[in-house]
């Protein structure tokens, strides 16, 4: 009997802190949709890539007392509101930002503009993203890291292993690719609501295409308006590339007692065949990526 009652005991522990924190979070969106109309758009965005270090790059950035974290507390980094979230309308989404309030308390401590964002690896790659961000926010900044296409697919393959949810290995799954995400790109165009995981999770291949993936955000926003760095700077030499992403945002100088990596996953090196077809696929997209751009980009791939 004392052993049920223990267990009883420890089920309601359990079951309590859940009820309240999930009544909380819905007490703390309801807050955030209803003050909605002084809550201003953000002044930035992290739109990719899946895997190149934007959830380093936006850890650094929310570290600058000018730079707010979204509201409510546990979003770390996205809505996700111009790919999964559409549906949830304009108010949803600026219930994240702070308010004009907020904004200027922390512009009057800190002597300085206010710089709100996000950064969702997804929108680069979404078919509707770039369209729907220009009609909501066409002045916005926008930032692209640009990792090596190769190790970017093989990372983003580990990351779904990790997840549990690719029981294929690496060159079964790039493989597959075709069949399993058939028709989701152009599901996800016929429906705006549709959001799809396999257009998301086993994209290995077709996301390092990023020229493809850039177009419309080339088209609609002005140049001056895109960052476009190489994670490799990234990894390198974090304090120059953050102290550029800075100055892109019209930020002043803050320095960080550290640049800790993010989402790093190490595991054994990919094989040399499957690295060298890789390679190979990527090479005529990675040199129009770099005309474009206009961009060194110094990835294996580059003729020496």
């Amino acid at each position: 009997m004392t052993s049920a009652v223990s267990s009883m005991r420890d089920r309601v522990k359990q079951f309590v802190p859940t009820q309240v924190t999930r009544r909380v979070k819905e007490s703390l969106v309801d807050y955030g949709v209803r003050t909605s109309d002084r809550r201003p758009l953000p002044d930035f965005l992290i739109i990719g890539t899946k895997r190149g270090g934007t959830t380093s790059l936006w850890n650094y950035l929310i570290q600058h007392p000018l730079v707010p974290r979204l509201f409510p507390a546990w979003n770390t980094k996205a809505t996700h509101y111009f790919e999964e979230n559409w549906s949830r309308g304009e108010a949803w989404y600026r219930s994240h930002f702070p308010t004009d309030r907020q904004r200027g308390l922390l512009e009057s401590r800190y002597g300085g503009p206010v710089r709100v964002g996000e950064a969702a690896p997804l929108y680069m790659f979404h078919p509707l993203a770039a369209g729907r961000v220009a009609a909501l926010m066409p002045s916005v900044r926008l930032i692209v890291l640009l990792r090596d296409p190769v190790e970017r697919a093989y990372s983003h393959w580990k990351e779904r292993r990790t997840h549990g949810v690719e029981p294929l290995g690496f060159a079964e799954a790039l493989a597959a690719e075709e069949a399993r995400t058939a028709g989701e790109r152009e599901r996800l165009i016929a429906e705006p609501g549709y959001h799809s995981h396999r257009h998301d999770w086993y994209s290995y291949r077709a996301r390092g295409r990023y020229l493809e993936h850039l177009k419309p955000w080339l088209d609609a926003f002005d140049r001056q308006r895109l960052l476009v760095l190489a994670s490799e700077d990234l990894y390198r030499d974090a304090r120059a590339t953050y102290r550029r992403t800075l100055d892109f945002l019209g930020l002043p100088p803050y320095d960080l007692p550290d640049f800790q990596v993010y989402n790093e996953r190490r595991s054994a090196p990919l094989g040399s065949a499957l690295r060298a077809e890789l390679t190979a696929y990527y090479r005529p997209h990675n040199d129009e990526l770099r005309r474009r751009l206009g961009l060194d980009l110094d990835w294996p791939d580059r003729a020496r």
